[in-house]
């Protein structure tokens, strides 16, 4: 049976809320201390709130990182714990609960973390292959024709042990698909392994084939410039590299493997600074 309670509370009243399944008791004055925020919004009576079976506040939501969200609702202050593995994960949540101070709280620990960030390796592997697509194309009304033309493949397996790194790159390299642009953070393995499959594009090909075959195109932002070749896949991943402190590693690929664009290798060396 669900339990009875006064609505709307006072200020000072608890309010106990699940989201995703974890149960948090907190207070108005917290929950609306932000109030252009959805959450404060929510508890503010601008927008509609959901009960469970117990009637607590119900918010569909990640329950783990919300305690998160709810101390810095609290203090105006963002605490996390140094083995702090869930940043993506928080920085979406924030997103949605439209706390922006916490948004800009985060992206300044984000680049705190990447500038304590030390040595660092990415290694790319590159493959590239040509296939044959088929293709309807309409000549007139009510008239088609078969048609086929020849597709270059490219993948991308990139590694490194910089996640912070391959967020960066996932910040300026993006899909094209079905018209719209998407993020490539999306297609992220694990946090530092990241595969990429796309297309050039192809001579002849109606725009509505790409999506009918799910053929992805790349493009890097905010240059806004589709990357057709490997060439242009590393001149701008090196100058996404070079400008968060890699080098290109002498010693390895063999040199004829780097110009033929088959294998990347870059490492990066931050120094400890050492006062005196």
């Amino acid at each position: 049976m669900a339990k009875e309670s006064t609505w709307p509370p006072t200020m000072s009243d608890p309010i106990t809320l699940n989201v995703g399944g974890k149960l948090y008791t907190t207070s108005l004055a917290t929950l609306t201390s932000f109030p252009d925020s959805m959450l404060g919004a929510m508890f503010s009576g601008k927008m509609p709130t959901k009960r469970d079976s117990q009637g607590n506040c119900f918010i569909d939501r990640d329950g783990k990182v919300f305690r998160y969200i709810l101390n810095f609702l609290r203090t105006s202050h963002l605490d996390l714990p140094e083995d702090f593995q869930e940043m993506g994960l928080l920085r979406r949540e924030a997103d949605f609960y439209q706390v922006q101070p916490l948004i800009e709280a985060l992206q300044e620990k984000e680049v705190e973390l990447s500038k304590a960030e030390k040595n660092a390796m990415l290694n790319i592997t590159l493959k590239q292959r040509v296939q044959t697509v088929h293709f309807t194309v309409r000549e007139a009304p009510q008239i088609y024709s078969l048609s086929s033309s020849s597709m270059e493949v490219f993948n991308a397996n990139i590694f490194s042990t910089s996640c912070l790194f391959l967020k960066l790159l996932g910040s300026k390299l993006f899909y094209c698909s079905n018209g719209n642009l998407s993020s490539i953070t999306s297609h992220l393995q694990d946090p530092n392994h990241l595969t990429l499959d796309w297309v050039a594009n192809v001579e002849g090909l109606p725009e509505e084939e790409y999506t009918k075959q799910n053929l992805k195109r790349l493009w890097v932002v905010p240059a806004n410039k589709q990357i057709n070749s490997f060439q242009v896949f590393v001149e701008e991943v090196l100058k996404i590299a070079l400008s968060d402190g890699f080098c290109i590693d002498s010693s390895h690929p063999h040199a004829l493997d780097f110009m033929n664009n088959k294998i990347i290798r870059l490492i990066r060396y931050r120094p400890v600074c050492t006062w005196t």
